[in-house]
């Protein structure tokens, strides 16, 4: 019989397995609904706003449990995480411009005015936004301004001012400038290797090993971000005018 604490667990929901354990999973498995993540449970939350803390739109892995639990329990961070869905208007989920070292091509939003999506935001205390600012060495955290992005709670509640973590890198386009979509990991470097001899030169022919080769040498992930650009795959996320804090 399963226990109430046990349904709670990240297992019993499907939502354990982090990306930077399976690349291929990247952005990971995300919540069906608004939770507190506390260690290895996602509990029921009883509201939606919480003041004292930061508000982060999330459009990669930090929507996964499993890769925020990680990234709390390598800094010995203890404290929960609320996780709120959201719809958020005014941003995509693009593609980021860099090789990540765990061996996936990450997501970064996207200025896209006419664009609503369902997200997270993700509710971070002063520790927890200091500890998530230094996992993201490849990203700047910018405020998203209303009303030119709105963010509104599950409930209605729009939120007046939020953040998000944009690639400094830029973001990866088709060949036309307009960024990409990031359509998941899988198809996401398939589309890349079968577009570029170089980036199959260096990282192998098949999502399998591009990921293999990626965690296997950091300087490598560093060759692929050049490469990236040199390539002229790379094209402004139209959210650099934003205000980095």
């Amino acid at each position: 019989m399963t226990s109430r604490h046990d349904r709670h667990t990240l297992r019993a929901l499907g939502l354990a397995d982090a990306p930077r354990d399976r690349p291929l999973s990247y952005p990971g498995a995300w919540p069906a609904r608004s939770g507190l993540l506390s260690g290895d449970e996602l509990l029921p939350l009883d509201r939606l706003t919480h003041p004292g803390r930061t508000p982060v739109v999330a459009v990669g892995s930090n929507a996964s449990p499993a890769q925020l639990r990680h990234k709390m329990a390598a800094a010995a961070v203890a404290s929960a995480v609320p996780m709120v869905k959201a719809r958020v208007t005014g941003i995509d989920v693009g593609a980021s411009a860099h090789v990540s070292r765990f061996g996936y091509v990450s997501a970064s939003p996207v200025r896209a005015p006419a664009v609503t999506r369902e997200l997270f935001v993700i509710w971070l205390d002063p520790e927890q936004l200091a500890l998530v600012d230094a996992t993201e060495p490849n990203y700047d955290r910018v405020l998203l301004p209303a009303p030119e992005f709105r963010v509104e709670l599950e409930n209605g509640e729009p939120l007046p001012d939020t953040f998000a973590y944009v690639n400094h890198h830029g973001v990866l386009h088709r060949g036309d400038g307009i960024p990409r979509r990031h359509p998941g990991q899988r198809a996401l470097i398939t589309e890349l290797l079968l577009a570029s001899a170089a980036l199959r030169n260096m990282f192998g022919g098949t999502p399998e090993e591009f990921c293999a080769r990626a965690r296997a040498d950091a300087a490598l992930c560093e060759e692929g971000t050049r490469l990236f650009a040199e390539e002229k795959m790379v094209t402004s996320s139209g959210l650099e005018h934003l205000h980095v804090p």
